[in-house]
This record gives structure tokens, sequence and C-alpha cells, in this order.
């Protein structure tokens, strides 16, 4: 069944990238979520003044990969203690957060989190309170610029979990 969650962990465009790779995963869009300013621009959270995370909005197959899967790989390339910063990556945009639609959710996350990571992790666990696509020369951008910058280690994804 076709679900969805949105993922902050710093720069979008690696984790676009990374998560595109993933058996599972039918759909990204980067966008910005969860802050204080109606469809904000880039510029306007590049330099504060929207205080929204940069945020992969992914849809799934939960018959091919699991919300608690999701969450694990997300795990293996965000500093889960890290404030604002992922990467060379700083300031409130860049923050760590999981995004949730349905309560059950919270739950699954909340239950994965607190069983795998220290108790004082930074991880947002929050519903989604709005979010707003990015501008489209962010959408696919690693696609289109595959030299860009990129604070995701891509090979931590193993060969059987690649499409």
């Amino acid at each position: 069944m076709e679900k969805i969650i949105y993922i902050a962990g710093g720069c979008f465009w690696g984790v676009e990238m990374y998560y595109k790779k993933l058996k599972g995963i039918l759909d990204t869009e980067v966008g910005y979520a969860n802050g204080d300013k109606e469809n904000p621009t880039y510029e306007e959270v590049k330099h504060h003044l929207a205080s929204h995370a940069e945020t992969l909005k992914l849809k799934y197959d939960d018959s091919i990969i699991s919300l608690e899967k999701i969450l694990e790989h997300f795990l293996r390339f965000v500093d889960p203690y890290s404030i604002n910063k992922q990467g060379e990556d700083m300031g409130q945009q860049y923050r760590s957060g999981i995004y949730y639609t349905d309560e059950k959710e919270k739950d699954i996350i909340k239950n994965y989190f607190n069983n795998v990571l220290e108790p004082n992790y930074k991880i947002e666990v929050l519903p989604l309170l709005n979010f707003y696509n990015a501008e489209e020369y962010h959408q696919d951008y690693l696609d289109k610029n595959p030299n860009g910058y990129c604070h995701v280690n891509l090979g931590l994804i193993h060969k059987n979990e690649l499409k």
C-alpha cells in the first residue's frame, strides 16, 4: 500500500538521492516543512526569514519497504544527536526530523528511535504542519548536477536494497 512520510536530514538534495535508489520508493519531492510562513522560497529559508526544515516528501510501498526500514536508512546518514547541523550544513533548515500524517506512525517512529538511540537524540518527531514544494531546480538536483554537494554517503546502501 502506498504511504507518505516526510524526512528532514540536512540538505535535501542528498536525502532525496539516497532514498530514490531504494527498492519500494515510489516518488520523491523536496520542499520545506513545519515552518512559519506560507509557501517560502529557498532564499527565505536559507536566510532564516522562514523557519522551515529542508524536507523530503517520500512516497513508498510499505509492502516492499517498511517505515522501520526507512528509519534505519535515515540513521545511516544522519547524526541523531546534532542540532541544526548535518555534514557541513548548518542552520535551522538543516535540522533533522520525521514528520508524520498518521498518529499510528508516531508510535512506530518513537518506538524505533527509543529502541536504537540514546534517550537524548535531537531528531524532531512531529506531526506534519505544512509542506511546500521547493523550486523546480531543487527537484532531482543531483540527477541534474551529478557533481553537486551531497553530505549523504550513498555508499551506505547495500546492493540488495537498490532498485
